[in-house]
């Protein structure tokens, strides 16, 4: 399957809506929930246009990751850049679309978006159980940092935030 980085745009929000909620479950598995009013259609209007708005000044690149035809499979993000070009990485793929190496080729396109940028690092975190998004994540030059002391309880489970760093090797 091809997949492609699509930047974010003010007309995606209706499909990006649903497919947050179609995948809410299963996401809510993985991460901490965003809540209820995150699926409110009036508060995620808002919230869309509060990352166009990140993304127009350039503290923040959101892409959704699409197949040939168009469809959402998951999206990826960096945001909360600085002056040192250095940022966090967030992503996450659909239910139905897991386990075929979507999340590691669009990790490996959304570096090479990262390094035309001038990105220099990106930090990612992710959770103790979510042995996949590791493996992603290790699989495309990130490396491991740390694990948080103290676990929190997700879904009746003991969890903990594992970190991991990724440095670009391009010269400057």
């Amino acid at each position: 399957m091809n997949i492609r980085l699509a930047k974010l745009k003010d007309t995606d929000a209706g499909a990006l809506l649903a497919f947050e909620y179609e995948n809410r479950d299963f996401f809510e598995k993985m991460v901490p929930t965003r809540g209820d009013e995150y699926y409110n259609l009036i508060d995620f209007l808002k919230r869309h246009e509060a990352l166009l708005g990140e993304q127009s000044l350039g503290v923040s690149h959101f892409y959704l990751i699409k197949d040939d035809n168009d469809n959402i499979l998951g999206r990826i993000n960096m945001v909360d850049l600085d002056e040192q070009q250095q940022g966090v990485l967030g992503y996450r793929i659909g239910q139905s679309y897991t386990g075929k190496g979507i999340a590691t080729r669009a990790l490996q396109l959304l570096i090479k978006e990262a390094i035309e940028l001038g990105i220099k690092q990106l930090y990612a975190k992710t959770t103790s159980h979510n042995l996949p998004s590791q493996k992603v994540l290790q699989k495309n030059g990130f490396h491991y940092e740390k694990t948080d002391a103290v676990p929190f309880v997700m879904n009746g489970e003991k969890v903990k935030f594992l970190y991991y760093k990724w440095v670009s090797n391009k010269k400057t």
